[in-house]
């Protein structure tokens, strides 16, 4: 059984780190293939269809992996296959709605961005959210599987589509990249999709249960989990869009190739958290609260202990690692040099994007991401319009100062409030 969760284990690390490879490679072809200003023009085009993805496809991969583990301990099939049945539906209405806003947005993205040459880009990135849609909810399935391994794997596996897909791409410029990432979009999210089907028939079989009796609770839940996520990766999305508006398109590239140190450090830590969400939401619903908050607390330390390591070598290294790599993105190395700071911050709050969604308490990410984006957004178009870049970069490590602080005062008030040990129920009708 041990040698079972170390195998797992260790294939969640390598697919994870390889596919971040991967994701990285991509980029970093990207920029240096389109340049600052074209990288910038297809930064504001992704960014633009991942925005409207966030605002419009309705979250419920958290929802179907919380409530999903808890049908499968209470051994509550009908339930479960219902869930993911209703599961389905919204995700793919969520692509849908969020297809046809970006499709009617994109005639206009000159005007909004006052730069040319983003109708176009616009118009293909606009299928990326309808392309995305299958994957989460396939993602949920594996992972009440207990299988994060899989889920790694094919999560490892789209970045490494991504890479072919802008490898093949980038080389026609800004819309032939964008073709190449939806492609592999569609890809992935097929593989995902089988891989979660075959997984979640291997549960037994049983007549769908309505899901009346929880409605309630799991609408809830659904909702706030819903807000958190998007304000988790509005921060990272809106911020580029937000400095479109007030600087042009190549201090968009130099800050989308500033931020890689956060895909970096958040990469390092994306095996650790995939495995938190799936233990740490196992171990509540079977009552296990201590043991819940003690793999919190040895997070927290581990990624203290790394983020300490690591900040001092990289800020001395970072002007020759982006002469090496970005050598037409020299102007980003101060704003690269502060968004490490703001990694190193988030690494160790990387327990943040699952500890609330396992204890059944997504309404405090709302909280602390409130906050968040409240700080971020008006210090980004203050700083965004006077240090471009740079400027951005500092709002977005004063907002992620913000947020820890914000998250410090939850977690001292919910450690005086102790959480509720579940009680097992088997299914009713």
């Amino acid at each position: 059984m041990a040698s079972r969760v170390l195998r797992r284990r260790a294939v969640t690390a390598a697919a994870l780190y390889g596919g971040t490879v991967a994701g990285i490679l991509g980029t970093l072809y990207a920029a240096n293939e389109l340049g600052p200003a074209q990288f910038g023009l297809f930064t504001l085009a992704v960014a633009t269809a991942g925005f409207l993805q966030l605002l419009l496809d309705t979250t419920v991969e958290e929802g179907a992996v919380k409530y999903g583990f808890r049908y499968v301990a209470t051994e509550d099939w009908g339930r479960l296959r219902s869930l993911f049945r209703v599961g389905v539906a919204v995700k793919w209405g969520g692509g849908v709605v969020a297809t046809l806003v970006a499709l009617a947005i994109a005639p206009f993205a000159d005007e909004i961005f006052s730069t040319p040459g983003l109708t176009g880009p616009m118009l293909v990135a606009a299928f990326i959210p309808l392309a995305q849609a299958p994957e989460g909810i396939a993602g949920a399935s594996i992972l009440v599987a207990g299988r994060y391994d899989l889920r790694a794997t094919m999560s490892g596996l789209g970045l490494v589509l991504r890479l072919v897909g802008l490898l093949i791409g980038a080389s026609h410029g800004v819309t032939g990249a964008i073709v190449g990432v939806l492609v592999a979009q569609i890809v992935a999210s097929c593989a995902t999709g089988l891989a979660g089907y075959l997984l979640f028939r291997r549960h037994p079989r049983a007549e769908i249960v309505p899901l009346a009796r929880d409605r309630p609770e799991i609408t809830r839940f659904v909702i706030q989990s819903g807000i958190g996520t998007s304000l988790v990766s509005m921060r990272n999305t809106l911020a580029p869009l937000a400095l479109g508006i007030v600087a042009n398109p190549t201090q968009v590239g130099y800050f989308r190739a500033a931020q890689a140190p956060i895909t970096g450090l958040e990469a390092l830590s994306a095996p650790v958290r995939l495995i938190l969400l799936t233990e740490q939401t196992r171990d509540f619903e079977h009552g296990q609260v201590a043991q819940t908050y003690a793999t919190l607390r040895r997070y927290v330390v581990g990624a203290s202990v790394v983020a300490v390591a690591l900040v001092p070598a990289f800020w001395i290294a970072m002007p020759r690692l982006i002469e090496l790599v970005l050598p037409e993105y020299t102007g980003a190395t101060t704003a690269a040099r502060v968004l490490l700071l703001a990694a190193a911050l988030r690494l160790v709050l990387g327990w943040t994007k699952t500890f609330p969604v396992s204890i059944g308490r997504p309404s405090l990410r709302i909280v602390a991401h409130a906050v968040e984006i409240t700080v971020l957004l008006p210090l980004l178009l203050v700083f965004g319009s006077i240090g471009g870049a740079t400027g951005a970069a500092l709002a977005m490590l004063a907002a992620t100062i913000a947020f820890g602080i914000t998250w410090a005062v939850l977690l001292f008030r919910l450690r005086r409030e102790p959480l509720p040990v579940r009680v097992l129920e088997g299914p009713t009708t």
